[in-house]
């Protein structure tokens, strides 16, 4: 790209930290648990896992059955009561949502929000076995296994639309928008990632001791997963153990755990013939892959078009909302323009400015959000490698003026003015502008449009920009 310094990009390993040692108090058992390194903060936690939930809900078939919806509430919040004090931040918000999905499954969120698969109950034989897989998984959420996956990752991008699934083959006019994305080397999975088996254990153990602070016997969380681990062995493993793999020894550690506890006051089981009943009412349940092909058929879930590229893009509209990149940044964007949110990327498009054209996927009008990892805390030097990454891939991307620093939510930043050739014929405009978060990685914020359309843009393009806070939960 003609007048610009670019050399190679590469990634940035961050150092180590400390963990707090925490003991968890009031129970006979002598396990304790530590606090893995976490860069979240337990607000974030709930911002996040609120995100999270809230695009879940729009995912799954949820079941609004008010005799289920009770039923699951209650035992959760027993499992909750009896959750070390330690561990419980006021701030977490806990939700128990059960779903109509025949897999063995259930996954908690950060910050509290929790899903039960029908399935789940299906396979249990007690009230016992599905109170201990709920103890697990709210363990997960009070150990901050979540975000300490994320952290793991070094990944502060979370902007949580990947339960939707990777949009992916997105193109800025051609080939540029893939280019920007292997550039980037982030993914955006981070608060689903298969957990550890020291994390499996960690919940193994502290859902037992919940357990019998509730008044259910640990074993039955054992029991349970023998249960699971039947059906792996009988149709190549439950979804359950893709994200929760087996540390080994299950029923050994827990039931020494459990023979190291007291049980409370025995919980109140005669609910779940009735909960069974309640489920067998409803409609036969779907598979995970039925589900996504039904969302496909109806429209629902994962945007793969808005509208037609081609066709005529309305004006913005004058009214604007704020939408959230996870805990990255927040944005106001024109209430007529459509979020979409891939593996890579956030995209923010009018219609018919993103969607199939000539058998590729193209991203012809509107505003893109991302990270790249950066080698040096030199601004000028690190847009300049990122750039050169895109470069390399797009020999007809070429700069349309020079680059100028200016504020990006109140911080230094580069804006680079470059045109392509547009998939829509003539050429396009593309601008990026580029800052630096608090440790070091490159966010930058990109429009694209036709020059055609590039004036009537422009001033929304303007408000977009300069509504960005960078708010960097991490």
């Amino acid at each position: 790209m003609a007048g610009m310094p670019f050399s190679t990009i590469a990634t940035r390993t961050a150092g180590l930290a400390l963990v707090l040692a925490l003991w968890v108090p009031g129970l006979s058992a002598q396990t304790t648990f530590k606090l893995a390194k976490n860069k979240y903060t337990p607000q974030q936690d709930v911002e996040l896992g609120r995100e999270a939930a809230a695009e879940a809900r729009q995912q799954y078939p949820v079941i609004t059955d008010e005799r289920i919806t009770r039923y699951l509430t209650a035992i959760g919040d027993r499992l909750v009561e009896a959750a070390p004090a330690s561990l419980k931040d006021p701030v977490y918000e806990y939700s128990f949502t059960p779903v109509n999905l025949k897999e063995i499954n259930a996954f908690a969120l950060p910050g509290g929000p929790m899903f039960v698969n029908r399935g789940m109950f299906d396979a249990a034989a007690s009230e016992g076995e599905v109170a201990g897989v709920m103890a697990h998984e709210l363990a997960h959420v009070l150990l901050r296994h979540g975000t300490a996956n994320a952290t793991r990752a070094q990944n502060p991008w979370l902007q949580l639309g990947q339960m939707a699934g990777a949009i992916g083959g997105a193109v800025v006019g051609g080939a540029a928008g893939s280019a920007i994305a292997t550039s980037s080397q982030f993914g955006l999975g981070t608060l689903l990632l298969k957990y550890s088996r020291d994390f499996e254990k960690q919940a193994d153990l502290l859902g037992a001791q919940i357990m019998a602070r509730a008044g259910y016997d640990p074993r039955a969380l054992a029991r349970m997963f023998e249960t699971i681990a039947r059906e792996a062995g009988a149709s190549g493993g439950p979804q359950w153990l893709s994200s929760h793999p087996d540390p080994g020894n299950r029923t050994q550690y827990i039931t020494r755990e459990a023979e190291l506890l007291t049980v409370a006051t025995p919980a109140d089981e005669r609910g779940f013939p009735t909960a069974k009943a309640a489920f067998a009412s409803l409609p036969a349940p779907r598979s995970m892959a039925e589900t996504a092909k039904a969302r496909s058929t109806e429209g629902r879930g994962t945007r793969t078009s808005v509208g037609t590229p081609g066709l005529p893009v309305p004006p913005p509209s004058s009214q604007y909302r704020t939408i959230a990149g996870g805990g990255v940044f927040e944005v106001d964007v024109p209430t007529n323009w459509t979020v979409l949110t891939s593996s890579t990327s956030v995209k923010v498009v009018p219609e018919n400015g993103y969607g199939e054209l000539r058998g590729e996927s193209v991203f012809s009008h509107g505003v893109e959000f991302g990270i790249a990892r950066a080698t040096t805390r030199d601004l000028q030097r690190a847009t300049d490698e990122w750039l050169n990454a895109v470069a390399r891939q797009n020999p007809e991307l070429r700069a349309a003026g020079p680059q100028r620093v200016v504020r990006l939510s109140n911080r230094t930043a580069i804006s680079t003015p470059l045109v392509n050739p547009s998939p829509l014929g003539g050429q396009e405009r593309v601008s990026v502008f580029t800052t630096f978060l608090s440790d070091g990685t490159l966010f930058y914020y990109l429009t694209i449009a036709p020059d055609r359309d590039a004036d009537a843009l422009d001033e929304a393009f303007r408000r977009i920009g300069a509504s960005i806070h960078l708010t960097e939960a991490r």
